[in-house]
């Protein structure tokens, strides 16, 4: 019987869990056993009790988990864990499948750290964006959670309310939103500060997402730029040089100075994030606006954002946000679990880890295998 591991998050402040009790059948149907790390869905809201109800052995060593498991689910996986990850490559062993947030485009010395310890890793974050995985793509998954916290952030921060009220005392006009970057994180923003009432825009340099924007709520700011092969063939916005950037930046000043709140999600796989928002654009924004910069992880969108800190320039609050999906663990592990889920079905044949190179969901997310560094990407960020 092939068996599961799931250890507890040990990233400061992760509160996420990779699997909830609630797929647990559908692993269980398939001949699959899960050993779970006692403690590891506490801080999601999933007791251990929920795990050993819904079939789960929980251990309460961790050690016991890896030792355990033919394969193991992690949020962060070392790489995408920079501080404590490290801790877990000498517990891997050789052709354990390793599944999880990885960063495998970051540093080259951490890919080749997990795959000196012979584990077949698997990075969900490279997900190929094709129909057949959408229901296995975490990254997407975790970018609609991130979407809808980053508005609900916004609104706990910004002075005024989002909605137009019509009261006795007077009217209140409603916010003014812009989102930059209509991508799964963008368009779950839009909706969620339109369900909140606020007038929403947004910009994108791809113009085919336009009508996505406009199905959601939005209104799509189009500047005068030439956005020819704006799109790559898994469905991201290519690079830019700095020309088109300057020129971007130089049109998108007046839409960001109309507005209350932006928030940022424009972000190029592989490299750093664009600077779309620049000291003087958050200067000529009205004093209390909000910056939510959902890019800070990858240098941040705005040039005075710093990655997991709030700060306040020219009276604008910028929030550096890093793992915002952690802020709503419940929902975030939830959709994680299903999308991983659904994934390693999909790697087993009969019960069995059953690798084939020649599908694509498989080749294009496969890291490390055999004492080496598989994946032709890896350790390729700028």
């Amino acid at each position: 019987m092939t068996i599961v591991g799931v250890p507890r998050e040990t990233f400061p402040g992760e509160r996420r869990v990779a699997l909830v009790p609630a797929v647990l059948p559908l692993l269980t149907k398939a001949g699959v056993e899960v050993v779970v790390e006692a403690g590891a869905g506490e801080a999601a809201g999933y007791p251990d009790a929920t795990y050993a109800e819904a079939g789960a052995r929980v251990e309460p060593e961790r050690a016991a988990v890896f030792g355990a498991a033919d394969a193991v689910f992690q949020v962060l996986g070392h790489g995408a864990n920079d501080r404590t990850g490290r801790a877990d490559l000498a517990l891997l062993r050789r052709d354990q499948v390793l599944i999880g947030f990885l960063r495998p485009l970051g540093s080259a010395e951490t890919v080749r750290e997990i795959a000196a310890t012979g584990a077949t890793a698997f990075a969900v974050e490279l997900m190929p964006r094709i129909t057949r995985a959408q229901p296995m793509d975490a990254l997407s998954a975790m970018s609609t959670v991130a979407g809808y916290s980053a508005v609900v952030r916004a609104a706990a921060l910004l002075p005024r309310m989002f909605p137009m009220l019509m009261t006795a005392a007077g009217t209140v006009v409603p916010a003014k939103v812009l989102v930059v970057g209509a991508g799964v994180a963008g368009l779950q923003a839009i909706a969620t500060a339109r369900r909140l009432g606020a007038v929403v825009s947004a910009y994108d340099v791809r113009p085919a997402v336009r009508e996505q924007v406009e199905s959601v709520g939005g209104r799509f700011v189009e500047l005068p730029l030439e956005t020819t092969d704006a799109e790559d063939a898994r469905g991201y916005a290519r690079p830019r040089d700095e020309a088109f950037y300057r020129r971007q930046r130089e049109l998108m000043a007046r839409v960001v100075g109309a507005s209350d709140v932006v928030i940022t999600t424009a972000v190029v796989p592989g490299r750093r994030a664009p600077v779309l928002v620049t000291a003087d654009m958050v200067a000529a924004m009205a004093p209390g606006s909000v910056i939510i910069d959902l890019a800070a992880e990858r240098g941040g969108n705005c040039e005075l954002t710093r990655a997991g800190e709030t700060v306040v320039a020219h009276g604008v609050t910028i929030v550096g946000a890093v793992n915002l999906a952690g802020t709503v663990p419940y929902h975030a592990s939830q959709l994680y679990a299903r999308t991983l889920v659904a994934f390693f079905l999909h790697l087993l044949r009969d019960g069995v880890i059953a690798l084939d190179p020649g599908d694509e969901i498989t080749r294009e997310t496969l890291v490390t295998r055999g004492g080496e560094v598989v994946h032709p990407r890896a350790g390729t960020e700028a």
